[in-house]
């Protein structure tokens, strides 16, 4: 499952009905997102752009990766109050407990449940 929120959804839609098309050259290929001469784009050509929009906006492209990705996403996720379960569905984990290492690096949570419920907080 990749959940989509409304504004990746918009853009989606706007790739699939103008940019894709003339990439794509008449043809119908199944992968979604495609090169300039409508091959598949590669992992690397991927990772080429994701550097590039990083760099563009402030963000050292050497500190990007997907994993890092993925782990922003996840400890976003648990830091806003989302359930350890949820989480493991999203990421597409078979066990809880590799789920759970995501649960060491939201202190940003834990201290705000501290501040709020703690009598001497």
């Amino acid at each position: 499952m990749v959940p989509l929120g409304e504004q990746a959804q918009d853009w989606l839609e706007r790739w699939l009905d103008g940019a894709r098309p003339a990439f794509a050259g008449g043809r119908a290929p199944a992968e979604l997102f495609l090169a300039a001469r409508g091959e598949p784009l590669t992992r690397q050509a991927f990772w080429t752009v994701v550097k590039r929009h990083a760099a563009a906006a402030g963000i050292d492209p050497a500190r990007i990766s997907p994993h890092g990705l993925r782990h922003s996403f996840a400890t976003h996720l648990l830091n806003r109050g989302a359930d350890l379960r949820s989480l493991q569905m999203l990421l597409g984990h078979s066990s809880l407990s590799t789920t759970q290492i995501y649960t060491l690096v939201a202190r940003e949570q834990l201290k705000r449940l501290h501040a709020r419920h703690h009598p001497r907080a």
